[in-house]
């Protein structure tokens, strides 16, 4: 080989040494942008909780324009506080016994003043203990006949159902532990309630919540609007999924190993829903066809919100302003009495949000084929970009239809609570302990919901007569 071949060949392998070193920089680029970002998020710019953040917690920024008022109780607003009652259950006089002057004895003096104040106690606390005693009496015909003992007396001893309905309480709404919740009942009520005990009691409530579990799902199938959520949960060591559904009236949580559309087919509610599903925009809930959808937005603000913070992104500032403005307008015209908005104003939303998705497009070109099959890699940003133009009548589906709320909140704060059960009484053994959970929390969020005394409620299950709601289940109103 003469030398011109010689150092054509050597140029030749240098310059795939150098384009290989290339892609493996561009690569390690990637890599790195890539756990930077990661690094960069927090709670107002992804998903994670502000719990993530530990005590070093950066300023707050708000979206909110400021009101002017100062912070507390606004002039004119009805306060709290601890007021006196007409009849109190027990008066106590303190008399004076001796003149402060000339020390003379006041036992006959005459009463010119009287001065009252109320202090709220609690009494003390123990058992009430009820003997129900059945008789057996002899017909003159010889035959005897006993009476029945009455549902709450199950056997020579037995807890009834005010203080299994506090176990619950404890359990499944204060998020107790187990041995904790058995130690407040012994040192509160003096009441040796075991463990395994409770864990029977939780057991009998599930059952005895049955029908009102029956009826939520169907209410809830039924609903204009509904709200769905799913957040992960370790059950017996692996990793399943609860998933909820709710209105402002109703809860349903349930519990299932897979996330996806089997554990929404076997909770029984989005496969004969038919109205409108809020929710995060997880691609499964798009395999229901039947039903309209409306986006959280609140997880696109935060999302913009990061996206916004790369070079070229500006639209995504601009978008969230768009969304802001058009949730402003959409208050407002709820505040004045209107059922929508006018034709114009939803016009001039639309095509302000038109304008910024051209925008986005236009800072975010299709990247070049690299060669290899399957999908181009795109930014963040980008897909962000391409859920909102592809769901764009999604996103603003509040702006057109006012029962449709502005994001998913409702669900959250739903699906927070067994965020907190698992930060309190750590994971559950078994499957049925969670299944347990889901439906007694279930009953108890949707009692409150209803302003309905939860341990009144719980005491009604006990007795064979489960809460029910009555009224028709409303839609589900804007959080």
């Amino acid at each position: 080989m003469d030398r011109t071949s010689w150092l054509e060949a050597e140029n030749a392998a240098l310059r795939a040494r150098v384009a290989e070193q290339d892609a493996e920089i561009a690569a390690l680029r990637a890599q790195v942008a890539d756990l930077a970002a990661r690094l960069d998020q927090n709670p107002r710019n992804s998903s994670k909780p502000p719990s993530s953040e530990g005590y070093t917690k950066p300023a707050p920024k708000s979206r909110r324009t400021p009101s002017g008022q100062k912070p507390g109780k606004q002039p004119g607003a009805p306060g709290k506080h601890l007021a006196k009652v007409a009849d109190p259950d027990t008066v106590v006089v303190h008399a004076p016994e001796a003149c402060e002057a000339c020390d003379a004895g006041l036992q006959d003096a005459e009463v010119s003043g009287v001065q009252a104040r109320q202090v709220f106690d609690i009494p003390p606390v123990r058992l009430h203990v009820t003997e129900h005693r059945v008789e057996q009496r002899r017909c003159s015909c010889g035959t005897v006949t006993a009476a029945a003992f009455p549902a709450a007396a199950r056997g020579p001893t037995s807890y009834g159902p005010q203080v299994r309905a506090l176990a619950v309480y404890l359990l499944a709404y204060q998020h107790l532990p187990y041995d904790r919740a058995a130690k407040l009942l012994s040192d509160v009520l003096a009441a040796p309630v075991s463990v395994g005990t409770l864990a029977s009691i939780m057991r009998e409530a599930t059952g005895r919540v049955t029908p009102f579990l029956d009826a939520v799902r169907t209410a809830l199938a039924g609903a204009e609007v509904a709200h769905f959520d799913e957040t992960g949960a370790r059950v017996a060591g692996r990793l399943h999924w609860v998933h909820s559904a709710s209105t402002g009236s109703w809860t349903f949580y349930t519990v299932h190993p897979k996330r996806g559309t089997e554990a929404m087919d076997a909770a029984g509610v989005l496969g004969n829903f038919a109205g409108v599903a809020v929710h995060d925009g997880w691609r499964p809930y798009r395999r229901y066809q039947a039903l309209a959808h409306g986006l959280c937005n609140a997880h696109h603000l935060r999302e913009l919100t990061a996206a916004a913070e790369q070079p070229g992104q500006g639209w995504a500032a601009d978008m969230a302003t768009v969304l802001c403005q058009a949730l402003e307008t959409v208050d407002a015209a709820k505040a004045a009495g209107a059922v929508r908005l006018e034709a114009a104003t939803l016009e001039g939303i639309v095509r302000r949000y038109a304008n910024v998705v051209a925008a986005g497009h236009a800072a975010n070109p299709p990247p070049p084929r690299s060669g290899k099959r399957g999908r181009t890699a795109k930014s963040k940003a980008a897909n962000l970009l391409g859920r909102l133009d592809d769901h764009r009548d999604d996103v603003l589906r509040f702006a057109v239809d006012f029962a449709v709320p502005f994001d998913n909140n409702l669900a959250e704060r739903d699906i927070r609570m067994i965020k907190l059960q698992q930060k309190i009484s750590g994971s559950w053994r078994t499957l049925a302990g969670a299944e347990t959970f889901c439906a007694l929390r279930s009953y108890i969020s949707t009692v409150r919901k209803n302003r309905v005394h939860v341990l009144t409620a719980l005491a009604q299950a006990f007795n064979g007569d489960p809460w029910l709601p009555t009224a028709p289940q409303p839609t589900a109103t804007p959080a």
